[in-house]
């Protein structure tokens, strides 16, 4: 692919499901080798759980030529996405961001994060919402570049792993004029 492709931003059908879990299993698929084989297992089945589920409010979309090459899950609460309405977080979340290492460095997982936040502001949110962990460290750099900032009251222990919140203040966050595509 050329870098003066169209990205194209929108809503997955249902019949789509297959297609964004494989590229979420082929972007995650990056941290297998750095994960005891259990609990890669384990991110492997709630990976699929999350896109197969009902929980998603949407399931956002890049795609090139006719291709998903990139997908978000955004949630209404933490209870939605994690199953923990102790978090007591009752504002969008998005879950699972992934783009196709093909496409990496285009631009396609702030067009998808910039979709999130405008559904977010229309749904008259304040707040959006975001769990990561170490070691994921270029997410962390481009959520903090995007003005995400560490949520620590939301934070979750999995296991021995420090799953990090963070929360993005829309009111403050800057959405260019309602662009659904962007030509990179």
């Amino acid at each position: 692919m050329s870098n003066s492709k169209e990205i194209l931003i929108r809503d997955a059908a249902d019949s789509e499901r297959d297609a964004i879990a494989e590229v979420l299993l082929e972007a995650y698929g990056q941290y297998a080798a750095e994960l005891p084989e259990p609990f890669w297992a384990e991110y492997r089945r709630s990976i699929l759980d999350s896109v197969h589920g009902t929980a998603p409010y949407a399931r956002i979309v890049a795609e090139i030529d006719n291709r998903i090459v990139g997908s978000v899950l955004l949630f209404l609460s933490s209870e939605e996405a994690y199953g923990r309405p102790e978090l007591g977080i009752d504002s969008p979340i998005i879950r699972l961001l992934a783009v196709s290492p093909s496409v990496r460095g285009r631009g396609v997982a702030v067009l998808l994060i910039r979709e999130a936040a405008r559904r977010s502001i229309g749904l008259g949110a304040a707040t959006l919402n975001l769990h990561t962990s170490d070691m994921m460290a270029s997410a962390i750099k481009l959520y903090e570049r995007l003005g995400f900032q560490r949520a620590y009251e939301t934070d979750i222990m999995n296991g021995d792993t420090l799953v990090k919140g963070y929360c993005l203040d829309l009111g403050a966050f800057s959405l260019p004029q309602s662009k659904q595509t962007s030509t990179l």
